[in-house]
């Protein structure tokens, strides 16, 4: 495995595992020890996913010492504010049965998330929490926080993929130190990634599979990535992308596929921010 260092010195795998929509708390929780068994480490939840527990179950019947686990959690929209988001982490640090967290990020750029940050730097003071940061914050948003903020955001998670990736977006970051993460590394498998000519010619190059090159891809970028998938063996294949790299050429060819646009979703979009803030309401 390899690693990231954050702004504060902790160091975070720049693979892990994502949960979002394993809603079934069994099949979650099989998926979570599966995941583990594979040698995944890093694990990234969250409060609206609705399957803490189940990731908290997991990890105490891996038997996999605490200290080699690397845990994510997402405080949503409406437990934003100060008391409400320091009460909230508590609750998740319950359910997932721990006493502190690696990484605690504001999942979305809406509602009080100044007093929510205040919250997490306060816990992160404390020792409760390992590093602080964002997740769905666009460079306006990331800039105007970071500049009122006493702790720099260790990581910021948004959407990036080979069709979106985040280059301005990553160079600001890189300007404040802080880690840029995606989410939806495969972009859901849009713009029909796991067919794409360009990807398969170079994986095909290293007997590797469209996902791969495209997690390898961002990887060289310096880019944490948290695949999902509810397979064992998708999980092994996600896992298997240290013992190739891409040329300088390969990587301008996979760089020539960004559209510099979502293919999910806009925060400028009124319609999109209402939907998203009533969600989990």
């Amino acid at each position: 495995m390899e690693f990231v260092t954050l702004n504060n010195g902790v160091k975070m795998p720049i693979l892990g595992f994502g949960v979002y929509q394993i809603h079934d708390p069994a099949e979650c929780e099989k998926c979570v020890l599966d995941a583990i068994r594979v040698g995944y480490r890093s694990i990234d939840t969250a409060q609206v996913y609705q399957n803490e527990e189940a990731v908290g179950r997991a990890i105490k019947k891996s038997g996999v010492p605490r200290e080699e686990f690397f845990i994510t959690t997402k405080v949503w929209i409406s437990n934003a504010g100060h008391d409400k988001a320091k009460a909230s982490i508590q609750e998740s640090m319950d359910k997932l049965q721990l006493d502190y967290l690696d990484l605690v990020l504001i999942h979305q750029p809406f509602n009080d998330y100044y007093g929510t940050y205040r919250a997490m730097e306060e816990l992160y003071k404390a020792g409760k929490i390992r590093a602080i940061g964002l997740s769905n914050f666009y460079p306006d948003r990331y800039v105007d926080l970071v500049e009122f903020s006493e702790v720099v955001p260790a990581v910021n998670q948004v959407e990036t993929h080979v069709f979106n990736q985040q280059a301005k977006a990553h160079e600001i970051m890189k300007k404040y130190n802080t880690q840029i993460e995606s989410w939806g590394p495969f972009a859901e498998g849009k713009n029909n990634l796991f067919t794409n000519s360009t990807l398969q010619e170079i994986g095909h190059k290293y007997n590797k599979s469209t996902a791969q090159v495209a997690l390898r891809f961002l990887i060289q970028r310096d880019v944490v990535v948290i695949p999902k998938t509810v397979n064992k063996n998708r999980m092994e294949e996600n896992f298997n992308v240290f013992d190739f790299k891409l040329t300088e050429e390969e990587m301008t060819k996979i760089a020539a596929l960004d559209t510099g646009e979502s293919l999910f979703f806009s925060h400028y979009d009124p319609q999109t921010v209402e939907y998203i803030i009533n969600l989990g309401k």
